[in-house]
């Protein structure tokens, strides 16, 4: 992953010079306005990120570039992917979509097949977490599950079929408990605690930054421990469930020409190496980088791998 974050920057030469032989080839992009669509609400990582894309984009270009949030509630991110799924194949409209769009989707039976779309990169993994309130009787995952053998526990998460609650319903199957119950919610942060429509989160830690100290963190997921929450053990290490991230990244719809995704990708790479994308990781514990489509589609495919013996766990 590192090797990723240090990935060279895309300089704006370069840049220039996909413009251009977009020009002499009489191809070029963007040539009318271009929207991202963003199947959540605005605030976290894969917002920030988007818009800082959608507006170098349009510095750069001239060409309005817009972002819209189309949030699913309990259906998660589906509704705003199937938008993108209707667009033309054209750029116009760009996903920026999280892993399960790509990996869950496909076994929705909703129109979402395993090439529908293609990667133009991944660049972003969340710092997510498992969160209870302060009061909480367990401040790991060990005491969550002897607490909840005996307790009734409500889990809040982003959608049933997303990697963190996925991850965390194995976790809890291979600790030998269960929740009680799980809810989809729009927003998870700090009141979600506070308002008791949840005994434990699902969420990013971006959500909780103003609670940080009034809650307990029990867990993140992820390949590796959060930066700025050094002594929480990641949910792998704690319950022995494959390391699957939350990611996000930039998808098209299948048979988008490839000088439009060149060009997308040149664009956003360009952003996510900039100072103020890498200021975000660093102040954050997100980790911010650019990986390639073709590392992208690899990485889809492996983690499909990855779902699948999660999806086994929760079922025996």
């Amino acid at each position: 992953m590192r090797s990723m974050i240090r990935h060279l920057a895309i300089t704006t030469a370069a840049a220039a010079t996909l413009c251009l032989s977009g020009m002499a080839s009489g191809q070029t992009y963007p040539d009318g306005p271009v929207q991202f669509i963003i199947p959540w609400p605005p605030g976290d990582f894969e917002d920030i990120l988007t818009r800082m894309i959608a507006e170098d984009m349009q510095a750069e270009t001239g060409v309005p570039v817009s972002v819209v949030n189309r949030p699913g509630g309990g259906d998660g991110p589906f509704p705003g992917a199937l938008e993108v799924l209707a667009a033309p194949a054209d750029g116009s409209v760009v996903g920026s979509f999280v892993i399960g769009v790509p990996v869950i989707g496909p076994m929705l039976g909703i129109g979402i097949e395993d090439d529908s779309f293609e990667a133009i990169g991944i660049f972003l993994t969340y710092p997510f977490v498992l969160a209870a309130s302060g009061d909480a009787p367990y401040a790991d995952m060990s005491e969550l599950a002897e607490h909840a053998r005996q307790n009734d526990v409500v889990l809040g998460h982003f959608g049933a079929g997303l990697a963190p609650t996925q991850a965390s319903l194995a976790a809890a199957k291979l600790m030998d408990f269960e929740f009680a119950d799980d809810s989809a919610f729009d927003m998870l942060d700090c009141n979600s605690l506070n308002s008791g429509d949840a005994d434990v989160i699902n969420t990013t830690l971006a959500l909780i930054e103003p609670c940080i100290d009034e809650i307990n963190i029990l867990a993140n997921i992820g390949e590796e421990r959060i930066g700025k929450l050094p002594d929480v053990a990641t949910l792998s290490e704690q319950s022995g469930i494959n390391d699957l991230e939350l990611w996000n990244g930039l998808f098209v719809r299948k048979g988008t020409p490839q000088h439009v995704k060149d060009a997308l990708s040149a664009f956003a790479e360009k952003s996510m190496m900039s100072d103020r994308a890498q200021q975000l990781m660093h102040e954050t514990g997100a980790r911010v980088y650019w990986q390639g489509a073709e590392e992208s589609e690899q990485r889809v495919k492996a983690d499909r791998m990855k779902s699948a013996e999660i999806a086994g766990i929760i079922s025996n």
